[in-house]
């Protein structure tokens, strides 16, 4: 037989206290060792609490301290993340107890034994990250699991959970566009010149774009250069509806935002398996409501793919995701070896934008090709353009300045920015040893070069290209050259450079820094 146990104990009330200490994406909380409502050594055995204010509650982790300047021994100190989250104001009394770990954990440990996920356990885990249920190394016992296999079904419901976990934005039209690279390649910031030229024919493109996590700009530190990204969701449409597109930063629209959650330990841990980077993509996708999507897969020996079996399989993958949630899915290969267009960095890479909108004579123009052909592919979902005609139609509107004035109009709604547009005031040029012929260029290499010199942090900072593969050049001229602001972050970058500058001519690194 069965019995209910009440207890009548009060919880012991501690008072908030906002503790200056950012932890990122995790909630921490922070009681003193003499505390007057806990017991800090019942706690030791428990690596989270439940914070309980009437029907609100918040699991953090906790920690204890011998600071009494930091939280007295009536007070619980709340980090800035678990602060904002829980919004209550200083000084309310929470209830406070040890927290069991989420059930969804028992998921990821039959996972990690070899188990395969149903898909109400996908959902459940989802549930947990985005409410902020995991700690860190939770998130990483749940990605290391997955890494090892996952199954069609699971990356079925991995996606699906992902994608109605957060906002789903949905467009009064029957076609809307979008296009996403996986990323690697420096510079290559097609998005910023396709989204204009297709708002400029009239089909819908909302794009919601990432900040830079490893790399030195994403679209939307680049963007933000120009203009305001941390839009709202209304706002999002108010532009949308009055330009036809957008280039807003998507973390701040929250959309699925359980992906935020997992790439943000998925870097620091290396991985990036094909399930998790479909899961990853495809869930932003479906929740932000297109109907057309274009995957840019760039292929070379520094980029994250280097050959074509592997773009093949990424390509099905893709492909089999968008069947099933019946969005319609084109992958394409592009070169990845080398940066596309001359900067690297948000400034940069605007500077480099905004030549080829203007059909600048100085514009790059790998960068102008590439978002041509990209745009092309985009536009001939139109079923009022004719077959074969989208690269035309994309370079009437690159070039009458259709698209350079779709593109002022998405800045001018969008809002101004409060961002620095100027570069770095301190420099160094990496030189060639000797004559010849650039023979290789080290993606990753100038994206480290570029991101250690400051950006995007500072958007000033990066790296401007003189010369690609193919390129003559004569011992001693200028191949690239580095931008900082701060003198520490140069001599680092320099350093960096005179190991491994990223460059080769005909066959032999390149290892002079001027």
């Amino acid at each position: 037989m069965s019995q209910t146990i009440v207890s009548n104990s009060p919880r012991p009330r501690l008072a908030i206290v906002r503790v200056n200490l950012d932890t990122g994406r995790e909630n921490v909380v922070v009681i003193s060792r003499r505390s007057k409502a806990l017991r800090p050594e019942v706690f030791r055995g428990f690596s989270r609490v439940e914070l309980r204010y009437n029907s609100k509650t918040l699991l953090a982790t906790l920690l204890i301290t011998d600071n009494d300047a930091l939280v007295g021994p009536g007070g619980i100190g709340l980090s800035e993340p678990a602060f904002r989250r829980f919004a209550e104001p200083e000084g309310s009394l929470v209830a406070v107890t040890p927290a069991a770990p989420p059930n969804s954990l028992e998921a990821v440990r039959g996972k990690i034994q070899g188990r395969i996920m149903s898909a109400a356990e996908i959902d459940e885990i989802i549930d947990d990250l985005t409410h902020y249920r995991y700690s860190d190394m939770e998130i990483a016992a749940f990605l290391l699991g997955s890494a090892s296999f996952m199954t069609s079904g699971e990356l079925i419901a991995l996606v699906g959970a992902m994608s109605r976990a957060g906002t789903q934005l949905r467009w009064n039209t029957p076609i809307v566009v979008d296009k996403h690279c996986i990323g690697g390649i420096p510079g290559n910031r097609t998005s910023m010149i396709v989204v204009p030229i297709v708002a400029a024919h009239g089909l819908t493109i909302p794009k919601t774009s990432s900040r830079a996590i490893t790399s030195p700009a994403g679209t939307a530190d680049t963007m933000e250069v120009l203009t305001r990204v941390d839009v709202s969701v209304d706002e999002m449409k108010e532009v949308v509806a009055a330009c036809n597109g957008c280039l807003v930063w998507g973390g701040h629209v929250n959309l699925s935002p359980a992906d935020d959650i997992l790439i943000s330990v998925e870097r620091p841990l290396a991985l990036d398996t094909r399930e998790q980077m479909v899961a990853s993509i495809m869930s932003k996708k479906l929740a932000a409501g297109s109907t057309h999507l274009l995957i840019d897969l760039p292929v070379g020996p520094t980029s994250k793919l280097i050959n074509a079996n592997q773009a093949m399989r990424l390509r099905k993958l893709f492909e089999f995701v968008g069947d099933h949630f019946g969005l319609a899915v084109e992958v394409i290969t592009t070169d990845g070896r080398q940066p596309i267009g001359n900067g690297i960095g948000p400034v940069l890479e605007a500077r480099d934008v905004m030549a080829v909108l203007t059909n600048d004579v100085a514009a790059p123009a790998d960068l102008r090709e590439k978002s041509l052909r990209l745009a092309a592919h985009l536009l001939e979902y139109d079923p009022k353009l004719r077959g074969g005609s989208g690269y035309a139609r994309a370079r009437e509107l690159l070039e009458s300045g259709a698209a350079l004035r779709q593109m002022n109009r998405i800045i001018d709604a969008q809002g101004s920015s409060n961002c620095r547009s100027d570069l770095g005031t301190s420099t160094f040029d990496v030189t060639a040893l000797s004559d010849g012929s650039v023979s290789g260029v080290d993606c990753l290499q100038l994206n480290r070069l570029a991101r250690t010199a400051g950006a995007p942090i500072d958007k000033g900072a990066g790296i401007k290209l003189f010369k690609k593969i193919g390129d003559r050049v004569e011992q001693g001229e200028p191949l690239y050259r580095v931008y900082a602001f701060d003198s520490a972050e140069l001599d680092l970058a320099a350093a960096m450079a005179a190991a491994n500058s990223g460059y080769s001519i005909d066959g032999a690194d390149v290892r002079s820094v001027r």
